[in-house]
């Protein structure tokens, strides 16, 4: 597979880290007393690589495609809701449009391989934007077969390079949009994490017991037709989707860029968690955002980052997708570079520290 990826530096600074440290530390307030907040603002200045962080002109964008697999009844919605969404997406109806409005987030929707072809349209400012990425109509049936040709997968990832090399800013929101693709994002932390079906798999769209049971069996017959793709990229192309592999592309593109990666849910973090095994220093510009509903996300976010709290920064049951967890954690990373720059210090302030 010609990919010709980037290299993803590690931007570990102790000295830089320490100062933030302290700056933290010595903000008007008891010692930790703004908890997570203050994991959240030391881990912005460490991406940014300064100790007075400012997030700029930040991009949401919703990857979109559709999936062969859908047809054997893998989710609980037809394949065209994937369109039909990517118009709402553009007409300013869905919760993520909703939001990333709400927040001053830029919303770019891009058409990796949706089965219908969208309308383009002109870019208008201030409203969503549509990009055409289009590698195909929609992935082969990975139950009987790989879902992408090795040169359509390679075509999905550089073209989500080029879309964030496109984009202003130093912040990405992930979001994702096509029916099927929870069953993708399975499928890849079972092959790639080794975790079962079993644990891994969940209701996605709204399945009932007796769905979730034949998306395991249809999952399982997956694995099984593609059990040679082992290394991450080749079971990207044989499991994964157009959207799945162009956010893979664009999160090493935005890596190298070192901006801040704001990572939603479960689909997201499955592109996050194939773009950290081609390069392991993607997961210090990633700030996961929430933890999904879906069963196999918790499972994921343990496998990204051993050895560590795999905590989201909300837990609030969420399992729609689109970005919607990542735009409802913006205010927080903003919050936390605003106490970095602006919250006073006790010796600036004049505030007596705290007694031994």
């Amino acid at each position: 597979m010609n990919t010709h990826l980037p290299l993803i530096a590690d931007i570990a600074d102790p000295q830089l880290t320490q100062a933030l440290q302290h700056k933290l530390d010595h903000k008007t307030k008891p010692l930790g007393s703004l908890g997570r907040l203050e994991q959240l603002a030391l881990r912005i200045g460490q991406i940014l690589g300064t100790e007075s962080p400012r997030l700029e002109q930040p991009q949401m964008v919703v990857f979109a495609g559709d999936h062969g697999l859908a047809a054997r009844g893998v989710s609980a919605f037809p394949s065209d809701v994937t369109w039909q969404m990517v118009e709402n997406f553009l007409a300013g109806g869905a919760a993520v449009s909703v939001l990333a409005r709400q927040h001053g987030l830029a919303l770019t929707v891009v058409d990796c391989g949706v089965a219908r072809d969208i309308a383009p349209r002109a870019a208008v400012p201030g409203q969503p934007q549509l990009l055409v990425r289009k590698v195909a109509a929609g992935t082969q049936d990975a139950s009987i077969g790989p879902a992408m040709t090795p040169a359509q997968c390679a075509q999905a990832l550089h073209n989500g390079m080029d879309v964030v090399r496109g984009l202003p800013g130093n912040a990405l929101l992930l979001g994702e949009m096509g029916i099927g693709n929870t069953s993708v994002a399975s499928l890849l932390l079972a092959r790639l994490c080794g975790v079962s079906l079993e644990d891994c798999t969940g209701a996605g769209t709204g399945l009932d017991a007796g769905g979730v049971a034949r998306k395991r069996a249809v999952l399982a017959q997956a694995l099984a037709a593609n059990e040679g793709a082992v290394n991450p990229l080749d079971a990207l192309a044989a499991l994964g989707g157009f959207e799945v592999a162009t956010l893979v592309g664009a999160v090493l593109q935005a890596a190298s860029e070192r901006r801040v990666i704001v990572v939603d849910g479960f689909i997201t973090s499955a592109a996050v968690l194939v773009a950290a095994r081609l390069q392991p220093h993607v997961l210090q510009r990633c700030v996961f955002a929430h933890g999904s509903a879906e069963p196999g996300h918790a499972h994921m976010l343990a496998h990204l980052l051993p050895g560590q709290q795999a905590q989201p920064l909300l837990d609030l049951g969420l399992r729609l997708g689109e970005g919607s967890g990542a735009a409802l954690a913006w205010p927080l990373l903003q919050s936390a570079c605003a106490v970095l720059r602006e919250m006073a210090s006790f010796e600036a302030a004049g505030v007596a520290t705290q007694s031994v």
